[in-house]
């Protein structure tokens, strides 16, 4: 599967604002896929499917609780879903049910085998099948989600291995 003439797979991660779940799953995944030597080959990315955020930075509680695992979200600024995202990236995925229901609403059919859950399709083992919002919780949240996205994280990364 190539969606980029530069890289062999591309992902994008999807939450409401993009500023707490999805940047903070671009950084994980981004740290895992460079720790395994595959960062030429794997495209990432993160946008919400709202506009509430656009070019802002991460939650300055998700970069905290990031850079406090080794995990370096500063770069990163908030955009929209656009329709383009669905022909460019391999898939689109999202953090929760309510987003995933978005994301099927914005494209046609023709997409569907793109959109994921990213818990429920890459770390099935665990009960929990969507990354919680932490934005309105307290810090214990921003700690969950993180670790949620290390699990979820590994079981993408064996996955494309696998398509290459």
């Amino acid at each position: 599967m190539t969606s980029l003439m530069s890289h062999k797979f591309s992902v994008l991660f999807v939450c409401l604002g993009n500023i707490c779940r999805s940047p903070t799953a671009e950084g994980v995944f981004r740290q895992k896929v460079i720790e395994a030597g595959l960062a030429q080959d794997i495209l990432i990315d993160s946008a919400g499917t709202s506009a509430y955020h656009i070019g802002e930075p991460p939650d300055i509680r998700s970069q905290a609780e990031a850079k406090r695992q080794g995990y370096d979200l500063a770069t990163i600024r908030s955009r929209k879903v656009t329709l383009p995202d669905y022909d460019k990236f391999d898939l689109l995925i999202a953090m929760d049910k309510a987003n995933l229901r978005d994301l099927k609403a914005i494209n046609s059919s023709v997409y569907n085998d793109k959109l994921k859950l990213f818990l429920a399709d890459f770390a099935p083992h665990l009960s929990a099948k969507e990354v919680p919002d932490p934005y309105y919780g307290g810090e214990k949240g921003f700690t969950e989600v993180v670790h949620l996205i290390e699990l979820a994280s590994d079981g993408l990364l064996d996955f494309i291995k696998k398509q290459f």
